[in-house]
């Protein structure tokens, strides 16, 4: 049987509460219980409305589903079936024109455009997956798909292949190139990149220094400054990171020791209590 936690008037599992203060919350500026308390006011706030509204749909459905049973087999009259529909409340009037303001929403929702997942909550794995998902390795997928013809010798096989993983490097260095171009030069020509100032410079090849044609597009790095380990940029509020490693099978072989180019993909994830 589950252990639960009680904290005013729900019980809480005992792992997920322990995962909130001991995992969650720290680093936030949150306190537990606080955070516990407005949990505990919201629940009991709108649980009664969610069961109103549950209620409200499974009334609905029923007269659906009576309405479909009763013309089975009969030619569908649109101007009665829509009246039927207004009739129950699945159809409203249109509205008059209005606008909604919000406060305190979160990035991933308010600005940022980008996937969102749904999956079943129940399903460790899925939901896992789903989470995890919020960064991804652009060098893996190219690698693992179509997105990069097998043709000239480049196909997968069963173990890392040079011919293929050249091509998934110069593709990577493409987008590099459209999305953080820089101020003179190719982000394949890169020999080193390193932060002056708070700016991400870039050594070339041939010796040459330059930065990125647009200065805002540097957001940060991991890593000592004259030899960061990650350069994350962002382009259209999108975030990805160039990842540095010589001693990696990748990125020793690299002129610049790019081990990986890690991609912000699936921003939320819609944890979903019904079957997805």
């Amino acid at each position: 049987m589950t252990e639960r936690v009680q904290i005013g008037g729900i019980q809480v599992a005992k792992n997920l509460y322990d995962f909130v203060n001991n995992e969650a919350i720290p680093g936030t500026g949150l306190d537990a219980d606080k955070f516990w308390a407005e949990f505990d006011k919201i629940v009991n706030e709108l649980a009664p409305r969610n069961r109103e509204l549950l209620a409200k749909r499974d009334a609905i459905q029923e007269k659906l589903g009576g309405w479909y049973r009763d013309h089975k087999g009969q030619k569908l009259d649109m101007a009665e079936y829509k009246s039927f529909l207004k009739e129950i409340g699945y159809l409203v009037d249109e509205p008059a024109d209005f606008k909604i303001s919000t406060a305190n929403v979160d990035p991933e929702v308010a600005t940022q455009a980008g996937p969102q997942l749904v999956v079943p909550i129940m399903n460790a794995r899925f939901a896992l997956n789903a989470v995890n998902a919020r960064w991804g390795s652009l060098y893996d997928a190219l690698y693992g798909t179509d997105a990069i013809s097998e043709e000239g010798g480049a196909d997968k096989g069963r173990g890392y292949n040079p011919v293929r993983g050249a091509k998934v490097i110069e593709w990577a260095r493409n987008l590099l190139d459209s999305s953080a171009p820089l101020a003179a030069g190719s982000h394949k020509d890169a020999a080193k990149y390193y932060v002056d100032g708070g700016k991400l410079a870039v050594k070339l090849q041939n010796g040459d220094v330059t930065g990125l044609k647009d200065e805002a597009g540097f957001v940060g790095y991991t890593g000592a400054a004259d030899a960061p380990t990650g350069v994350l940029l962002v382009k259209n509020g999108m975030h990805f990171e160039i990842q540095i490693d010589a001693t990696h099978p990748i990125g020793k072989d690299d002129g610049a020791h790019v081990k990986d180019v890690l991609m912000e993909s699936a921003l939320t994830t819609i944890m979903d209590c019904e079957d997805s």
